[in-house]
């Protein structure tokens, strides 16, 4: 079943709420194809990822800030955070017509579990384990999704239910948590992750975002560059990247940055601190000596694995920690 065809209808207890415009919607943001919106609800953030890793718990909290039971996988992850105001459905409601509408088209129960007090609770879907679960999966952008970390003094209940089913291309995983964030409002975050692999080396650096990230974190992951294996050499498909990263310090003619690598794990430490310091000299040599960017704005540094994004347990997870970054000085 292709995924145009894998629309969830919900299941309404009440079908005279009106939808939400399109219009007020976060810029760029749109339902994901495989399951609609609760009627009336605002799509407010939204963040797409190409290719990660996700991790899935269904099991409860059984220590500190710890699940047992996870699934590990990974792929294209399509994350929305949706609010529900008004004040005339419950997150209990909108829990039990999510919950039926996977059921109905045929996904598999992995979790789920809803309370309607806000006293933090190990079990599925309580707000202890729900704290475990984003910090398994932290969104790496701000914005209304960080309501879901932020409680009110009138915030009421949570839960979660997590579905799963196999596609002809591959296995989908849908995943909603939500909380019953204020007395008026109902939070909530739906979670795809698609397990297709996916085509790399699509993703290029680009001017503009880079511009973006360095004004709001003070660094970014120079997409797009292409090293030979174990070597420090850079391949000819790293242009069109280069190309945009001389824009952007083109831009900022008055800063200067850290051109800094990064590896994964698998190897010794020696060996790895040796070759991110490699490549990321080499990555500003060429923008110094092919793109005549003044070499006292740029200094070169190698971390190693110190400073992963993902764990190293996966192949997606080791493709991102190897990487490139320009962080501000």
């Amino acid at each position: 079943m292709s995924r145009t065809n894998l629309i969830v209808s919900l299941i309404l207890i009440a079908t005279s709420l009106p939808v939400a415009a399109v219009a007020q919607d976060a810029a760029g943001c749109e339902d994901h194809g495989a399951i609609s919106r609760y009627p009336g609800s605002q799509l407010q953030w939204c963040k797409i990822e190409n290719y990660m890793p996700y991790r899935i718990p269904i099991g409860p909290v059984t220590g500190y800030r710890a699940i047992s039971d996870w699934i590990n996988t990974e792929g294209r992850v399509t994350r929305n955070f949706y609010s529900l105001t008004g004040g005339e459905r419950t997150h209990g409601e909108v829990y039990k017509n999510f919950k039926g509408a996977l059921e109905t088209a045929g996904f598999e129960i992995l979790a789920d579990g809803l309370f309607t007090e806000p006293n933090v609770k190990k079990d599925i879907g309580g707000g202890s384990w729900q704290g475990v679960y984003y910090a398994a999966n932290p969104w790496s952008a701000s914005g209304p999704v960080g309501k879901l970390v932020s409680g009110t003094s009138s915030s009421g209940g949570t839960g979660a239910v997590f579905g799963k089913k196999q596609r002809a291309e591959d296995t989908i995983y849908v995943l909603i948590s939500l909380e019953q964030h204020s007395s008026d409002e109902v939070a909530l975050l739906i979670d795809i992750v698609e397990t297709k692999e996916a085509e790399t080396g699509l993703v290029v650096a680009n001017a503009e975002a880079m511009g973006k990230d360095i004004a709001e974190y003070g660094r970014t992951v120079l997409d797009g560059l292409f090293f030979d294996h174990d070597k420090a050499t850079l391949t000819p498909q790293s242009k069109p990247a280069l190309d945009e990263i001389a824009k952007l310090l083109s831009a900022n003619g008055e800063k200067s940055f850290y051109v800094v690598g990064h590896t994964d794990a698998t190897g010794t430490f020696a060996y790895n601190m040796k070759l991110s310091a490699d490549r990321a000299e080499t990555v500003r040599a060429t923008l110094v000596n092919d793109y005549a960017v003044a070499s006292e704005r740029l200094q070169s540094a190698g971390v190693g694995p110190l400073s992963p994004i993902f764990a190293n347990g996966s192949d997606g997870g080791r493709e991102r920690n190897r990487r490139v970054e320009l962080v501000e000085r």
